[in-house]
């Protein structure tokens, strides 16, 4: 057998010990609930991987609920295109980033209307999926108290998915989830004097 001969069987000696280890762990996943996901850190691309997950839901005939926490705008490309099909409730709840507004009693009442508006996507079970972008910055400032929005999260419908976004997932958030992402800035286009390219970031 020659050299090229030899790479060729050993590779599928470990694609068929892979198979039978991935095999073996599907055939253990046989529970069907909802599950929590968290996509935290530093990193960019948390939010447009929740919206991925929109596009998902929409394509097997599914409906969605988002509510954007901090966000104040409504021009960007996932609410121009998500935001209209006919099975999204899209909701754009916030005032614009903390250190625009400036104004922490100001952010705390739109908190809270927002957090009213997510409390009823999460008591709806004809939502499949529910996104809460950017809800972990109200946390960590305060703005919702954290063991009610965890509380209000684990009464769900049993069969709704939630994904979380957002910088600094607070521990009893983390302590709830199912599937937890860091996402690690490694390098961005921003710090190289780069501006905001619809698409990419909007």
């Amino acid at each position: 057998m020659n050299s090229q001969e030899d790479r060729n069987a050993r590779h599928k000696q470990q694609m068929a010990r892979k198979k039978e280890v991935v095999d073996a762990a599907i055939a253990r996943a046989t529970e069907n609930r909802g599950i929590i996901l968290v996509n935290t850190g530093n990193g960019k691309g948390k939010s447009s991987a929740a919206f991925g997950m929109v596009a998902r839901t929409l394509g097997y005939g599914l409906k969605a609920g988002v509510v954007q926490f901090i966000k104040s705008r409504r021009d960007t490309g996932e609410e121009k295109f998500l935001g209209m099909q006919p099975n999204v409730q899209w909701q754009v709840m916030g005032d614009g980033f903390t250190w625009d507004t400036q104004n922490r009693d100001a952010d705390m009442v739109t908190a809270q209307r927002a957090w009213a508006v997510a409390q009823g996507f999460l008591s709806d079970a004809s939502l499949h999926l529910v996104v809460l972008d950017e809800l972990t910055y109200l946390l960590k400032y305060s703005y919702l108290d954290a063991q009610q929005v965890c509380a209000d999260l684990l009464a769900r419908p049993p069969l709704q998915h939630v994904v979380i976004t957002g910088r600094a997932a607070p521990q009893c958030l983390l302590d709830i989830a199912d599937t937890v992402s860091d996402i690690r800035d490694v390098k961005h286009a921003f710090r190289a004097g780069v501006c905001a390219q619809p698409g990419i970031d909007l």
